[in-house]
């Protein structure tokens, strides 16, 4: 694959049901939405362009000289905003799109490389997106982790914010609980990373589909595709990324984190 030849496009809204206005939210003297565009920005992408329904967004994203578009207000999904700068690009048909969410501030370039470089490469295939293994039972049980279950050949069966699979000799969650905290340590199953690869026709075939009842009672629009018969690839990403922030909890985390790294 041509080390520039797909194009990163974050969705960032700022009426977000958990955390409204998070993109705008202050991270050790940067918003969200500007780490997201930098850590993009070190990836092999052509461009990276911010898709926002809000001129406060855009105005904050002029400030470090990003490329934002302005979308409707109307959309049901960071797919469908997607589309719409997608579609104004007049890309190929076979153009790779990357899709990296406005709330994960510390995603590693490397796996924007390699989700954009599965999609080229893997035949068959309408959607790549990664994932890493749990191992702590917090994680395991929280609705905002999303776990996915993956067939003998990578390809998505089904995501959740219930804790999947969920192994017959446990006998409760309260055990495997109690487990972990002997320093017992499991492999519970694999964590969803948000970020997703397609080529343009299959982010306008997903696009045409209505949303489907899993999708809604999920919240996981990624459930969409799979109802309507789409292939997921889902490879265990190179480098584990930190959790994404929805919550405030998440938000002090990763400033911890990032005061840690500059001490």
């Amino acid at each position: 694959m041509n080390k520039k030849n797909f194009t990163i496009i974050i969705p960032s809204r700022f009426g977000s049901t958990r955390m409204p206005g998070k993109s705008l939210l202050d991270i050790n003297g940067k918003t969200m939405i500007q780490r997201v565009f930098e850590q993009c920005k070190k990836s092999n992408a052509q461009q990276t362009i911010i898709a926002t329904d809000d001129v406060r967004i855009k105005e904050a994203a002029d400030i470090f000289n990003a490329n934002t578009q302005l979308t409707s207000v109307e959309h049901l999904s960071g797919t469908d905003r997607i589309f719409e700068v997608a579609r104004n690009l007049e890309l190929d048909d076979d153009h790779i799109i990357v899709n990296v969410q406005g709330d994960e501030p510390l995603i590693p370039p490397s796996i924007i490389n390699q989700v954009a470089n599965n999609m080229a490469t893997i035949p068959s295939i309408h959607i790549a997106t990664l994932c890493v293994e749990i191992n702590d039972i917090d994680d395991f049980i929280n609705p905002n982790v999303v776990k996915v279950k993956r067939d003998i050949n990578n390809i998505s069966q089904l995501f959740s914010r219930a804790p999947i699979p969920f192994n017959k000799n446990w006998k409760s969650l309260l055990e495997l609980s109690e487990s972990n905290s002997k320093n017992t340590k499991y492999s519970l199953g694999f964590r969803h990373i948000g970020i997703y690869a397609y080529t343009y026709k299959s982010l306008k075939d997903f696009v045409s589909f209505h949303q489907t009842q899993s999708e809604i009672t999920e919240s996981l629009e990624q459930m969409r595709a799979l109802d309507n018969g789409m292939k997921i690839h889902c490879d265990i990403a190179s480098e584990a990324p930190p959790s994404g922030i929805d919550t405030q909890e998440d938000l002090l985390k990763v400033r911890s984190y990032l005061e840690e790294q500059n001490s």
